[in-house]
């Protein structure tokens, strides 16, 4: 087993008590294990919840808040606690960690986007151990990832992860619940999270934590659909996370080994960037860049709508249905000439309307 690069997400009820205080052993023993995986040689980023329930109780509340301000303000106290909690646990490993807090749109704007990449980059070649939250002090509804499940699928894609680690307090997927059904079924392997699998996991698995089994099988879909391996379950000891790796691991793996991996360009059309307008193509069009692996060509579009520049992202439509995602090489005015303009050849600033290397296929 060669060196892997290893995004390890952990969930407020994973690291505190029903107090909603850090529980010291739940903290120690992922503490242990992440060590145990640095040890080994790999790279790790760390997605950790628990700032919210590690500061709500600072404040006086006796359960987590529900309102905006509550939760912001449990998270400004929280945020603190936590990190000094991690600085200080790795301190006796010689590790060091860096708090990195994240909100939507340090991925819908490319630039930050692209400064996330390359700050984390610089991170785990200096051997340093990122420790990434949202920034839920800050965040608004519209601006937040909904949980930190999403937020660690998302990081993995954008590091080109080799594994996703989604630990949480049930050892696997079942069928069912299994906490109100004994007869549900465990699924030990999974190449795709279908609906029905959706549909079996509603509810939410703990009062401090915000997401539910649903928003881990979520997440592992969107890892999943970037070429990230995911595991998600219960698992115990500093050789819980190498035991994991290694396929032993006490839950669900999910993996679908045909879909390719999506580089950084391509993952922040698909899943961060903001649609501008729609670009209807013909049926030789589709057939060209669906089948054949082709660029989009002005001679295949048909209608245009919304106003775009050069760099923005726009859907494309066939027969009434949008087929795809993909950054345009030119303006709406530009092409909108192109099509208007039957009797005279109109020249574009590019050859190409979408380049085949800058088209998602949704």
């Amino acid at each position: 087993m060669g060196r892997m690069r290893i995004v390890v997400k952990i969930g407020s009820s994973s690291l505190t008590n029903e107090k909603a205080q850090i529980d010291d052993m739940k903290f120690t023993d992922h503490v242990d294990a992440i060590a145990q995986l640095r040890k080994e040689g790999h790279e790790v980023i760390v997605v950790s919840s628990g700032a919210v329930a590690a500061g709500f109780a600072q404040l006086g509340y006796s359960s987590r808040p529900i309102t905006l301000k509550g939760k912001q303000a449990a998270a400004a106290v929280g945020q603190g606690l936590l990190i000094q909690a991690y600085m200080k646990r790795f301190l006796d490993y010689q590790i060091t960690p860096a708090q990195i807090l994240l909100t939507r749109s340090d991925f819908s704007d490319r630039l930050r986007y692209k400064n996330a990449y390359e700050t984390l980059m610089e991170l785990l070649e200096r051997r340093i151990l990122p420790i990434i939250n949202e920034n839920d002090t800050v965040s608004v509804e519209e601006l937040t990832f909904g949980d930190n499940d999403m937020l660690s699928a998302l990081v993995s894609g954008l590091v080109h992860a080799d594994h996703l680690i989604i630990l949480t307090d049930i050892n696997g997927i079942y069928n069912a619940n299994p906490k109100v059904n004994p007869r549900a079924k465990k699924f030990d392997y999974l190449e795709c999270i279908t609906e029905e699998i959706l549909e079996a996991a509603k509810g939410s698995g703990s009062k401090i934590g915000t997401g539910g089994m649903k928003s881990k099988l979520n997440a592992a879909k969107t890892a999943c659909s970037l070429g990230v391996p995911v595991f998600i379950g219960k698992e115990f000891g500093k050789e819980k996370l190498i035991n994991i790796i290694k396929g032993k691991g006490d839950g669900t793996y999910i993996e679908n080994e045909r879909l390719p991996v999506i580089n950084t360009r391509r993952q922040w059309i698909a899943f961060h960037s903001k649609v501008t307008g729609k670009i209807y193509i013909d049926k030789g069009a589709e057939e060209a860049i669906l089948l054949k692996g082709k660029s989009l060509l002005p001679a295949g579009v048909n209608e245009i709508n919304g106003d775009f520049q050069k760099g923005d992202v726009v859907e494309v439509v066939s027969a009434h249905k949008v087929i795809g995602k993909g950054e345009v090489s030119c303006s709406s005015e530009e092409l909108k000439k192109c099509i208007l303009i039957n009797d005279k050849p109109y020249y574009l600033s590019s050859n190409e309307v979408i380049h085949r290397n800058k088209w998602v296929r949704i």
